[in-house]
């Protein structure tokens, strides 16, 4: 079977209610990003940032997956699927997806300050005082800007080894995320859905751009492209 290597954004889980927090001005309810997406952040107001994924997390728990997500799940019938993800939702492992490489970390897990391979599973709030068994301050499992991004290799090499690409719901402007398209090998077939595509087709070689939200575009997807 062919491999698809599939790229998915906040655009993903936009039509199952996931609020991205992410104004216009840039900024995430009221927040500059790095008040509450930051070492230093967490450093100078732990409370506040513990408090802002708090909120995301109660939100994830109360959503459920959307036709697209489903419909990729679905796709492994039929093809060797594999999803990298910039979301931190669990919303594609829901929907049955067996292959989810999260770049920017879980929202429903949790992991200690001083030990970054403990690892805890987490559906309530943390709050301070919350400890590893190294007694040390859990924090929310993500990757936060000015932190390395560990599952970047293995998601290079995933893509890399793509039949086919398909991206979803991301601007393709934060790296190193958006540098996973130039991995591709140069006669594989690219899709981009989104309703606003930052992408033009001068851009990239086989490249199909797809103007429409993730549940629409997914569907368009598979209806024209990749069965009969």
């Amino acid at each position: 079977m062919q491999k698809i290597v599939v790229l998915t954004g906040a655009g993903m889980s936009a039509e199952s209610g996931i609020n991205t927090f992410r104004d216009a001005d840039g900024l995430w309810e009221g927040h500059d990003i790095m008040e509450v997406a930051s070492p230093q952040g967490f450093y100078n107001n732990p409370e506040l940032v513990l408090d802002f994924y708090n909120q995301r997390r109660r939100q994830l728990l109360k959503v459920d997956p959307n036709n697209a997500h489903y419909a990729l799940s679905n796709l492994e019938s039929d093809y060797h699927v594999h999803i990298v993800t910039q979301n931190v939702d669990d919303l594609h492992e829901r929907a049955g997806s067996s292959n989810v490489l999260h770049l920017h970390g879980e929202l429903l897990k949790s992991r200690s300050t001083k030990n970054q391979r403990l690892i805890y599973e987490q559906k309530n709030d943390i709050i301070l005082g919350d400890l590893c068994e190294e007694k040390a301050q859990l924090r929310p499992h993500i990757v936060w800007f000015g932190e390395a991004v560990p599952m970047l290799d293995e998601a290079i090499e995933t893509t890399a080894k793509a039949d086919i690409l398909v991206i979803i719901g991301t601007s393709m402007q934060v790296y190193p995320a958006a540098s996973l398209i130039n991995y591709v090998q140069p006669q594989v077939p690219i899709y981009f859905i989104d309703p606003r595509p930052s992408v033009s087709k001068n851009d990239f070689h086989n490249l199909t751009i797809i103007s429409e939200t993730a549940t629409k575009g997914v569907d368009h997807l598979i209806k024209t492209h990749l069965r009969d």
